[in-house]
């Protein structure tokens, strides 16, 4: 994954939404994680505090940086016997 954003983000005329954030949120997973952080800080970098994207973003931010060192449990749990893991199992890292 790159860290080159959208040309059209790049705009100077381009307001940052919402939906902006949500974009490069959509692809968020512990391997990607760092560097989709890194594009949402950039993109909310110059908005005001209290700007609906800002915070959105700050939100993300604070996620991806827990996925990226704890990672991330989807699907079902481990079956019965079987240990998950350890890189997926909430509260550790691995070894």
């Amino acid at each position: 994954m790159s860290q080159a954003e959208h040309p059209d983000r790049l705009k100077p005329e381009h307001e940052v939404t919402i939906e902006d954030v949500r974009q490069l949120m959509g692809a968020s997973t512990p391997h990607f994680a760092l560097q989709l952080r890194e594009r949402i800080r950039a993109l909310i970098r110059t908005l005001p505090p209290e700007h609906p994207a800002r915070i959105e973003g700050e939100r993300e931010i604070a996620r991806l940086n827990r996925i990226a060192f704890a990672g991330e449990v989807r699907g079902q749990p481990a079956e019965p016997g079987l240990e998950p893991l350890a890189s997926v199992t909430p509260g550790q890292t691995g070894n």
